[in-house]
């Protein structure tokens, strides 16, 4: 059974309502990776456990951000995207508020994996609704604009974080991001509106292989998934190595090394506002080829400068932040063409996509690791400029196969 999509126009305030409590509940569980890892020290003493439990909350709370999304997109084109969504929610919220009742440093871990899960909703529910509510030009500007205000979190995320682990304790983190999940909440469930095509439909094991069997056999949209991969390796590659590039290697205090994140994430979020502006003047296909030019010149940058010094961070931090302002010209038109670039309904395209994605960045940040260790910082950034010469091959068979297939679909046009 299929249902007529809502139009955006019609949708009134519920338009705006909907994308800012959306971006509030990304918000929330992205902070709750960032905020507490400054204060897992604390955690762990008062557990009585050891330091090597610090990293494994972040890797459990990213681990249940994978855990879900290929359920979850299937299951919301059948069921509805609003309920399963309001689902994702709460259960984010209840499982926050049942950390103030953990023991031991095993259910602290535990509960966190299943934090974590409330990252599966995001996209392959949330943004697959963002996507199919608005026409193309609005929804660019949306995600876009949506993107500035998650970025806030990697930013601010952990230098909140550590502040309030001095006058407050622990736990009172885990109130707070279950209070911003509840305001989003209340937001979601009076305005997100129900663009689900195949509610009604039985849900099956069946179903859910044929569906990923013609999405995963569509060779333009494997070339646009993992191009949004390969073009954000760079930058998570980035977050998890510069603590060890800039403090243990280049003996750079905390408080330079955090400042030396401002220009990377500030020239993506400038990306993002000047992306809002750009679009609907030139296609989106333009806004692609305009945002390659500062990313790979910046990764070339940031190769060539480590490559004949080790030492050349700051030529680093700056061809990283051209590259960053890149991505932010590029990605969220690239995001909406792969989405589109297959006919199956869009939750289970959109969790796909988010599959492939964290597929390319598992493997590529260990690879970078590996890479920075056996290089330097200039192997880092070789491995990193590789990772861009990719996305740009895959968008370029990308647009070449878009063009042949609307050919096909109206062949006067040739």
């Amino acid at each position: 059974m299929h249902t007529k999509l809502p139009s955006a126009t019609l949708l009134g305030r519920r338009a705006l309502l909907f994308p800012l409590c959306l971006v509030l509940f990304e918000f929330a569980t992205y902070i709750g990776n960032d905020m507490i890892q400054p204060g897992m020290l604390t955690v762990v003493n008062e557990f009585n456990a050891g330091e090597e439990w610090v990293p494994t909350s972040m890797t459990a709370y990213l681990a249940g951000g994978m855990f879900l999304q290929w359920l979850l997109g299937p299951l919301s084109d059948r069921r509805g995207r609003c309920p399963v969504m309001l689902v994702g929610v709460a259960f984010f919220i209840v499982s926050c508020l049942a950390i103030l009742l953990t023991q031991t440093i095993e259910q602290f871990i535990a509960l966190r994996f299943l934090q974590g899960i409330g990252l599966c909703f995001i996209g392959a529910v949330g943004y697959a609704t963002i996507q199919e509510s608005f026409e193309e030009s609005v929804c660019i500007k949306i995600t876009a604009l949506m993107a500035n205000v998650a970025l806030i979190a990697p930013l601010l995320g952990p230098l909140a974080g550590a502040a309030l682990i001095q006058f407050a304790p622990w736990q009172s983190m885990f109130v707070l991001f279950a209070a911003l999940a509840a305001i989003a909440f209340v937001g979601l469930w009076r305005a997100m509106p129900e663009t689900a095509t195949r509610r009604g439909e039985p849900f099956s094991a069946a179903s859910l292989w044929h569906d990923y069997k013609l999405v995963l056999g569509n060779r333009r949209f494997l070339c646009g998934a993992l191009a949004i991969g390969f073009a954000s390796l760079p930058l998570l590659a980035w977050i998890a190595q510069s603590p060890v590039i800039l403090i243990s290697g280049e003996k750079l205090s905390t408080f330079d090394y955090g400042l030396l994140q401002v220009p990377v994430f500030g020239a993506l979020i400038l990306g993002n506002l000047t992306l809002a502006r750009m679009t609907g003047k030139n296609s989106v296909e333009r806004l692609i080829k305009i945002g390659a030019v500062p990313m790979m010149i910046g990764l070339f940058v940031a190769a060539i400068s480590t490559l004949y010094s080790t030492h050349s961070y700051l030529w680093m931090t700056a061809g990283l932040s051209l590259y960053a302002f890149g991505i932010g010209l590029a990605n969220a038109g690239l995001y909406r063409l792969t989405l589109f670039s297959s006919d199956v309904s869009k939750g289970t395209v959109s969790a796909a996509m988010g599959m492939l994605s964290m597929m390319v960045f598992t493997l590529g940040i260990e690879l970078t690791k590996l890479a920075y260790v056996a290089g330097g910082s200039g192997m880092f950034n070789l491995l990193n400029l590789i990772s861009g010469l990719c996305w740009l091959s895959l968008v370029v068979i990308f647009v070449k196969r878009r063009k042949n297939s609307d050919i096909n679909i109206n062949p006067t046009a040739a």
